[in-house]
């Protein structure tokens, strides 16, 4: 058994499908809480020290996404949505709304064993951000100083892409979708053309992937966004 003790809330109505992640979570050492919609979980958010939360969509009472959207609005909690909605623009919509990572049903314990290690991981660096480096295998990247090397070696980067390194870093291991990303870089009222962005990370790759066709870091989600290795 592994040696996690985060306490992990679980908002599934399909009783088969939330005994199914109970087995597998509490297999791992995890604190399972379960429920059935929407209302149960805000009381449980509430009143219990949940560090993450897996939720799907298509609860009863209320649309997962307007639960998403309710608890950003006070928590930072880690949000993993498992849901039979597979469409591209459902993914981006859930992301926009504050998820951290979409998992597609059906899916198999090990896949989503490995979304919530990431999770817990970005929960616990994001206090680290707050610390002046990030570091993921040969990457670096010195807060303080701007600086970024690779395998020790200065990488130069033009403001942007380092504005766009950076975001990705901060939220490693997350999905961030194109339109978010646009956002950031180039303010709210750049529109959504994804030209400039596919620039910009092409050239990006160029400088800190071995083979930019096949990246090692930046990992593409199709139809989606980007993802930031962080680990």
């Amino acid at each position: 058994m592994s040696a996690y003790h985060e306490a992990i809330l679980v908002v599934e109505d399909d009783s088969q499908i939330r005994n199914f992640i109970k087995y597998t979570i509490e297999k791992e050492g995890f604190h399972f809480w379960g429920c059935s919609n929407a209302q149960n979980a805000m009381s449980l958010l509430v009143t219990e020290n949940i560090d993450l939360l897996i939720l799907d969509l298509g609860l009863p009472d209320y649309d997962g996404i307007e639960v998403i959207k309710k608890v950003r609005e006070w928590s930072d909690l880690p949000i993993i949505v498992v849901s039979a909605r597979d469409q591209d623009q459902e993914k981006v919509l859930v992301l926009d709304a504050g998820a951290d990572d979409y998992v597609t049903k059906p899916f198999s314990a090990n896949e989503l064993l490995a979304r919530i290690r990431v999770a817990i991981r970005h929960l616990y660096r994001s206090g680290e951000m707050k610390s002046n480096f990030f570091e993921v295998d040969s990457l670096r990247i010195e807060f303080d100083t701007r600086t970024v090397t690779l395998d020790s070696t200065l990488v130069h980067l033009t403001p942007n892409e380092y504005s766009l390194l950076t975001l990705l870093a901060k939220n490693a291991g997350k999905v961030m979708t194109t339109d978010t990303i646009l956002k950031e870089i180039w303010g709210v009222n750049y529109g959504s053309d994804t030209q400039a962005l596919r620039a910009l990370m092409a050239g990006l790759r160029r400088k800190i992937e071995q083979t930019p066709g096949m990246p090692h870091y930046i990992i593409t989600e199709i139809g989606v966004g980007y993802r930031l290795r962080d680990a």
